[in-house]
This record gives C-alpha cells, sequence and structure tokens, in this order.
C-alpha cells in the first residue's frame, strides 16, 4: 500500500512544528508581548465594533482604511507603498517568494529570527548565516566578506534584533547597504521593536532615500499591543512593493483585525505610553539583573533583554527549569547557537510581573 506521506516534502518530515509554550497560571516572559490590556472602557469600546462588522462579508474598504491609517502614522516618505501581511511572517515568507529566481539566496546575522532561515529554506533558497561578535555585534568584516562572497538576494537587518535585543553601528548598516547596492540585493530592515527603540531607520530613509532605495521596512503591531491581532506591515519604494504586493493572498488580514489595528491607531496615546512605562521598567530591571551576583544583562533597546548566568553548559537550563517552576515562563535561548550559551530572554513585564521574575531569580540563583 502507498504511504499517504508519499508527497510530502522529505524536508519537512524532518521539521517540527514551531512550538509554543503553554502559559496558564504563569508569569508569562516568554514573547515579547505589550502586558498590559486595555482599559474597562476601551474594551467595551472595542467589543462594540467588532460586534457590529459584517463578518460574512470578504474584507473590503477596512483594508484600506487601515492602510492610509497606518501610512499616516508612520509619515510616510514620498515614493513609498505600505502593504500589509498576517504578521511579519506573512512578509518574510512572501519576500522569499519574489526573490526566488536560480541562484538566490538569503542573508543575515546571527543569533537572530528564525522566520529569516525558514522562510528561506522552505522556499528552497541557501540561507547564509553570518555569526555576531562575542558581544553581540554586528561582525561588519564578516558580513562584508559573505556578501561578497554570496552577492545574496535579501539581507536582513533585525533594528533592533531578536533575541540579542540591541542596534548595531549605524556606519557598519549604511556600509552594508552600500555593498549589497552595488550587485543589485535587497536589504530589510526588521523594526519589529520599533516602539521601544531610541532609533528607526524610517531616519535614515527620509534622510538619504537615494542610498535606501532597494531598502525595505518591516514593522508589526504585534509589539506595539496586539500580538493576538497578527498583523505586520512593510513599507518600501512602490517599483519595490508593488511586484511583493503581487504575491500577498487575498484577503490576507481579516476585517476583525483591521478593526482591531484601526481602533488602536486611534487611541496610539495609550500605547505609547504603555510603550514609556516598559521603556522606564527595562531601566530598572537592568540595574536589579546587575546587582545579582552571576548574571550579565545585556544592553537593550527592545522589549526584552538577554542575560547571561555564570557557570557550566546547563545553567541556564536549570535557571530556567527553576523559574518555570515558581511560574515565571521565560525563553531559555542557550542552545539556539553557540554565542547565546548560558542566555536566556527575559520580555519586561508590568512592574508587578517584574518583581516576581526577580524574586524568582533570586530562589534559582541559590
Amino acid at each position: 500500500m502507498t504511504t499517504p506521506l508519499r508527497f510530502i516534502r522529505q524536508d519537512v518530515q524532518s521539521m517540527h512544528a514551531y512550538a509554543i509554550q503553554h502559559s496558564e497560571g504563569m508569569v508569562k516572559l516568554d514573547a515579547m508581548e505589550n502586558p498590559f490590556s486595555l482599559s474597562p472602557e476601551l474594551q467595551s469600546k472595542l467589543g462594540q465594533r467588532l460586534g457590529a462588522l459584517a463578518i460574512n462579508r470578504y474584507p473590503g474598504s477596512r483594508i484600506d482604511d487601515l492602510r492610509t491609517a497606518l501610512s499616516r502614522y508612520v509619515d510616510l516618505p514620498p515614493g513609498y507603498g505600505l502593504m500589509l501581511g498576517n504578521g511579519s511572517d506573512e512578509l518574510i515568507s512572501l519576500l522569499a517568494m519574489v526573490c526566488d529566481v536560480p541562484g538566490a539566496k538569503v542573508l543575515a546575522p546571527e543569533p537572530g529570527f528564525v522566520m529569516y532561515a525558514m522562510s528561506a529554506k522552505l522556499q528552497g533558497l541557501p540561507f547564509i548565516g553570518v555569526p555576531l561578535t562575542a558581544d553581540f555585534a554586528l561582525d561588519e568584516r564578516a558580513m562584508s566578506a559573505a556578501i561578497a562572497e554570496h552577492e545574496p538576494a535579501i539581507v536582513y537587518i533585525a533594528y533592533p534584533n531578536n533575541p540579542t535585543a540591541n542596534l548595531w553601528d549605524t556606519q557598519a548598516i549604511r556600509r552594508v547597504i552600500a555593498q549589497v547596492s552595488a550587485y543589485g540585493g535587497l536589504v530589510v530592515m526588521d523594526e519589529a521593536y520599533q516602539p521601544f527603540s531610541s532609533l528607526s531607520w524610517l531616519d535614515e530613509i527620509r534622510r538619504d532615500p537615494a542610498s535606501n532605495s532597494h531598502v525595505l521596512l518591516m514593522r508589526t503591531l504585534s509589539k506595539f499591543g496586539l500580538a493576538g491581532a497578527r498583523l505586520g506591515y512593510m513599507l518600501a519604494p512602490t517599483i519595490l512593493l508593488n511586484e511583493v504586493d503581487k504575491l500577498r493572498p487575498p484577503y490576507n488580514v481579516s476585517v476583525l483585525n483591521a478593526e482591531c489595528a484601526l481602533f488602536a491607531l486611534e487611541h496610539a496615546d495609550v500605547f505609547a505610553a504603555q510603550a514609556q512605562t516598559i521603556c522606564e521598567q527595562r531601566v530598572a530591571l537592568t540595574q536589579a539583573l546587575q546587582a545579582m551576583k552571576g548574571v550579565t544583562p545585556f544592553p537593550s533597546d527592545a522589549n526584552m533583554m538577554l542575560a547571561r548566568f555564570d557557570g557550566g553548559p546547563d545553567t541556564a537550563t536549570r535557571i530556567f527549569e527553576s523559574l518555570k517552576a515558581q511560574k515565571v515562563l521565560v525563553k531559555n535561548v542557550s542552545k539556539m547557537h553557540p554565542l547565546l550559551t548560558n542566555c536566556l530572554r527575559l520580555t519586561i513585564g508590568t512592574p508587578q510581573e517584574n518583581q516576581q521574575l526577580l524574586a524568582a531569580l533570586a530562589v534559582a540563583l541559590k
């Protein structure tokens, strides 16, 4: 009898599905989510709007309204367009599809966001990972050499990076962008953590549009405060964006997601205040971790931070399990890349959640 898996790709069969940690009853600090919920008043107003939607109809003009609202929110530069994705993951997959020409490759610094490599490999494109330095800086010499050797179709620059949470040197990024431009490649600046970052590459695009004419910039509303709504967006010169948009599935953003996003943008001041609190808590948490013996927190421009723990090769795993037993859930990244040995990624929570994390860490470090 013929196996029903005959036509399922062997590389897919050898993969594991993306694992999501169970978090019921936990202090959830593992996924870089905004920890603040809407006020009861705003919950009620949003519920009324969602309840009035014609969910029996396919998405229509409200999607255009959202695109217009986001364009206004980011102050879209002249000659640029904006497209929506079902989270940034979909946009990353579309970029791999649109650049799938003979010889195309994808390159990104590592450790970095796992979807860069996964989307490339699933599309059949070779992926080149370029290790960061020991302190998680961009290794410009290694990047330049890899770009010169491979001439990748796409170079991803996460700004700030995940999971290291840091920004890289502006001059180094400018030189990478210029090198990629010389042979006609694309650079994708991934600004998923922009609400918490001190810098945005959009300012560079406005300052020098000619040097950034091959740069696409991605953002998401997940970190803004709508992780459950699954909505990413990308802006780029229209000549580039129009080509990617041809591959976008019809109705890829639901009316519910779009209305949530429009509502959030109408109350952007509320989410901005939440982001400010998270940034303040980031400073406080960093200082508290620095005072702990055997803990090294790394600089962060995101709503997370990376911390390394002194000890043997399984120290981070032991601390992770201790935190989990105390109902505090973080992300164990210690096995993801050699540079991340004994590292945990900590999402910045509410003041109370951060205190619970610190108390649990104190127990775990005994």
